[in-house]
């Protein structure tokens, strides 16, 4: 059986960086670490408007890290070239809007159809594996077939706030087992991530079918109190339990 994989996303050093200006903290430097500490791959988003993660940071990163790159773009021209130049190993095709605090929800995959289809191809060629970041509707889980990505990554972020509120949560859990269902059928790679906690992470750590976790905000936030190295073996035993 194929251990379910652990991705870190290390945006949020960055944003720290940023806030003061500054060179330090190093998202590098955080990249390795989740390296050495035992994730399967570092995610990071680079936005329109480079809020956290900037280019020099995609470079340095991909350079010195011998785990994959995940690579978090928008379906724009201008990041379709930057991808072809740094051919990250992995991509995932997330929506952006400029002013939202954090990705709001997932793909539109019936906008510009014709450019998405075309920048999957051209990613793929480039040998990138290449994901596309939906919620959990099983017409979007056939129309990211019919786009032939590699992979989906279920937007887990309804799912979590319910958790995390203590709201009843079981009909979105169920949406979210209807999707992976559908696409593992398909013959595609399923991945789960947004506001994932400890707990959330944990409930859904027990679908069958989910592949790969990507982690970052919360995760982030604990490494503050007790270290990336521990927070990162912490969830690695929750989604591998």
């Amino acid at each position: 059986m194929t251990r379910v994989r652990l991705g870190v996303n290390i945006d949020h050093v960055a944003t720290v960086r940023n806030a003061r200006g500054e060179i330090y903290p190093s998202p590098l430097r955080a990249a390795i670490l989740a390296q050495k500490n035992g994730a399967d791959s570092v995610t990071i988003h680079l936005r329109e408007d480079r809020r956290h993660i900037n280019e020099k940071d995609l470079i340095e990163i991909k350079s010195n890290l011998k785990i994959p790159l995940n690579l978090e773009i928008a379906a724009t021209k201008e990041m379709l070239g930057i991808a072809i130049k740094r051919k990250p190993p992995f991509i995932c095709i997330v929506p952006e809007k400029r002013k939202e605090i954090t990705t709001e929800g997932g793909l539109n995959l019936k906008y510009r159809k014709t450019f998405l289809k075309k920048l999957i191809s051209r990613l793929k060629k480039n040998k990138s594996r290449v994901s596309l970041f939906i919620e959990p509707k099983i017409k979007d889980i056939n129309e990211a077939k019919n786009l032939k990505a590699d992979c989906i990554e279920i937007h887990t972020g309804k799912f979590c706030k319910l958790v995390n509120e203590k709201k009843s949560f079981q009909n979105e859990l169920q949406k979210i087992k209807n999707a992976v269902n559908l696409a593992v059928f398909l013959g595609l790679e399923v991945h789960a991530g947004h506001g994932l906690t400890y707990k959330s992470a944990k409930i859904l750590s027990r679908i069958k079918g989910i592949k790969e976790f990507n982690i970052g905000h919360f995760l982030i936030g604990e490494s503050i109190y007790d270290g990336l190295g521990k927070t990162i073996k912490k969830f690695r035993k929750i989604i591998r339990r």
